[in-house]
């Protein structure tokens, strides 16, 4: 017996449906960023190993898929490394290739290749999987689609208050309110180390504190020790947590806490003139929330920082997320240019809208009329009717064999399809059509040459 086929975990195959329901997804999100003047650009699937690795912090190279090279790879191992079964210095010898972690590092790696080809300010937006070999849990798969929007060029915090705009237009035509945005900055939390005298332990620092709402205060105090942050830093950065709790007043609170670093100050700055700005212009389905324990990890973060969040009741983590980065294609040798972008996370955004009951009737209607075949006659006397419908753009088909009628109805009753065309024998003869609406059973009767009639109600 042949063995029952599987896919790999963290992967999933998708119905034409749920196609259905992500294109309309991908076609808000793609409208929007076109509406809002970004480009499209496509990279490859995979990248040079080098190209990813070192961008995205320790935990984040960890889960770099890696792509063995071909052939026999294990051939050109020196010896005494195969000896060490050491993972780290093997993995340069038989891999030198890996999927994308995200759309942000090949974007950069983009930028340099063809710098004399783009024009400054480049905006642009990719809509394409990547890959991450992460524990799959609900909403957090191994394959998953990217929809970033991106400005490369100018250090304006004008671009922050747009891509906030954005965020909350893409939200709206979904139909999707009470998503908020939180904000912090890179420099704030830089100035919050340097104040408690944790400095040089930013990076663990921050990502310790990005945990509080998953592990509580008591966690993040732990894990701050363990990485070896001593219980004088900690205690100090005690007020951090009541912060994070205290949302309305973070930033007069921050700007006290953080009076002696330059670095701190430069962060609030920041972070007033975008909650001001954004605060003129109002926001429709989101809101904009200040959040001192936001600390996204990768590591090429420089200033602003964003998270969206799904509705309050909704049990899903982050639906998006973003942020400034001053010098990134500074990694790949071209200097002192600045960015700032965000991302959508279609896979969590389509999980929220299915537990709304978001997605509009029509999104799965693939077809919107199917003549039913009586025969060979009635069939190719059909097909110029059909063909003038698509003409139309009207979505039309005609079920392929004369089966019987009560199987074609359950066909359309299965694929909600709103309406059936009969042409029979008697229709043929008298050169018309009987409209049946599946949703109420009523039938209506046009005259071939009324065709437009029929399509003008569609």
């Amino acid at each position: 017996m042949a063995q029952k086929p599987s896919i790999p975990k963290g992967t999933r195959d998708f119905s034409p449906a749920e196609v259905a329901k992500r294109n309309y997804i991908i076609e808000t999100i793609r409208h929007q960023f076109e509406v809002f003047g970004f480009q499209p650009i496509e990279t490859p699937s995979f990248e040079n190993l080098e190209t990813l690795m070192g961008k995205y912090g320790d935990e984040g190279d960890r889960l770099i898929f890696k792509i063995l090279n071909s052939g026999d790879y294990l051939n050109k191992v020196e010896p005494e490394v195969y000896a060490q079964k050491d993972s780290a210095g093997l993995t340069p010898q038989i891999s030198e290739k890996a999927l994308r972690y995200d759309l942000t590092v090949p974007f950069a790696r983009y930028v340099v290749m063809h710098q004399h080809e783009i024009d400054l300010p480049f905006k642009r937006y990719q809509i394409q999987p990547v890959w991450r070999a992460d524990r799959p849990q609900k909403g957090r798969f191994r394959e998953f689609y990217q929809c970033d929007a991106d400005v490369v060029g100018p250090g304006s915090l004008l671009q922050e208050v747009e891509l906030l705009q954005l965020y909350d237009s893409v939200f709206s035509d979904l139909g999707l309110n009470g998503v908020c945005i939180k904000l912090n900055h890179r420099k704030i939390l830089s100035g919050i180390a340097e104040v408690i005298g944790a400095g040089d332990k930013l990076i663990p620092f921050t990502v310790a504190l990005d945990k509080l709402d998953k592990i509580g205060q008591e966690g993040v105090m732990r894990e701050m020790s363990a990485a070896g942050i001593g219980q004088a830093a900690i205690e100090k950065a005690m007020p951090l947590f009541s912060m994070a709790k205290d949302k309305q007043n973070s930033l007069d609170v921050l700007s006290e806490f953080l009076k002696d670093s330059i670095v701190g100050k430069q962060g609030i700055e920041d972070l007033k003139f975008i909650a001001e700005t954004i605060r003129t212009l109002e926001l429709n389905s989101t809101s904009l929330e200040i959040d001192v324990s936001l600390a996204r990890g990768l590591n090429y973060y420089t200033g602003a920082i964003f998270e969206v969040s799904a509705p309050e009741g909704v049990n899903m983590g982050s639906i998006g997320g973003g942020g400034r980065y001053d010098d990134l294609t500074g990694i790949f040798g071209l200097k002192d240019l600045s960015g700032v972008g965000i991302s959508f996370g279609l896979d969590r955004i389509y999980l929220v809208l299915e537990e709304l009951g978001l997605f509009p009737e029509t999104v799965e209607e693939s077809v919107q009329v199917l003549f039913v075949n009586f025969g060979e006659k009635e069939a190719l006397a059909a097909l110029p009717l059909i063909r003038k419908m698509r003409g139309e753009g009207i979505k039309t088909d005609l079920y392929p064999a004369d089966a019987k009628l009560q199987k074609q109805f359950k066909y359309a009753n299965n694929r909600n399809i709103p309406y059936v065309v009969l042409l029979g024998k008697d229709e043929l003869e008298q050169k018309v059509i009987v409209v049946k609406d599946m949703a109420n059973g009523s039938q209506n009767t046009y005259a071939w040459k009324d065709l437009q009639q029929f399509i003008s109600t569609l």
